[in-house]
């Protein structure tokens, strides 16, 4: 008896995910795409040398030349004082115009080329136990816009003082106001009489 309740709901159950499966399906409609969109291909697969991705050693790559700086963009430095700065140090640098992305001292950034040195406005990039190849320097900043006020020649008028009564002084009262004076009649016309 029980088993055939537990049947029978089982039952009704798989019709009622069924219908509502179908009623979804037919009856709401997706909210269509705007039309500046484009399908991605999802088809294409990765381009490249994946031995990396599996734990292979990168392909030599030859010393950059000096016409390889151009590839190269420092946006910026993090250098300390003194003669730590040759061992230590940040940099920002964009390689082929990818997105930048900090080097310590002794990182490598594109091949076997390596951040050897960070000074206050520049880097130096080679080999790892080469002299430097490439060197990169940050451009000067731009000179602050300077003006001249709005009033050439006008007196600036200075600031009226402020006074302030000591501590625990009794402030002066204000000003007593002028009672009003009546009128006077104007000339050439009697006053009414009541």
């Amino acid at each position: 008896m029980m088993t055939a309740r537990w049947l029978a709901f089982a039952v009704w159950a798989g019709a009622a995910a069924s219908a509502l499966f179908w009623g979804l399906r037919w009856f709401v409609h997706p909210v269509p795409a705007p039309g500046f969109t484009r399908v991605v291909a999802t088809a294409a697969s990765p381009q490249g040398d994946l031995s990396r991705l599996f734990g292979g050693d990168a392909p030599a790559v030859a010393a950059a030349a000096p016409a390889a700086a151009s590839r190269f963009h420092l946006l910026g430095v993090v250098a300390p004082r003194g003669d730590a700065s040759a061992r230590e140090g940040l940099a920002l640098i964009a390689v082929d115009g990818k997105p930048a992305r900090s080097y310590r001292v002794g990182a490598p950034v594109d091949g076997d080329l390596v951040l050897q040195d960070v000074r206050p406005r520049g880097v130096s990039l080679g080999p790892r136990d080469g002299a430097a190849n490439v060197k990169l320097e940050i451009p000067p900043p731009v000179a602050a816009a300077t003006g001249t006020p709005p009033l050439q020649g006008a007196p600036v008028p200075a600031p009226a003082p402020v006074v302030r009564p000591a501590f625990g002084a009794v402030p002066p009262a204000p000003p007593a106001e002028a009672e009003p004076q009546p009128a006077a009649p104007a000339v050439g016309h009697p006053l009414p009489t009541l």
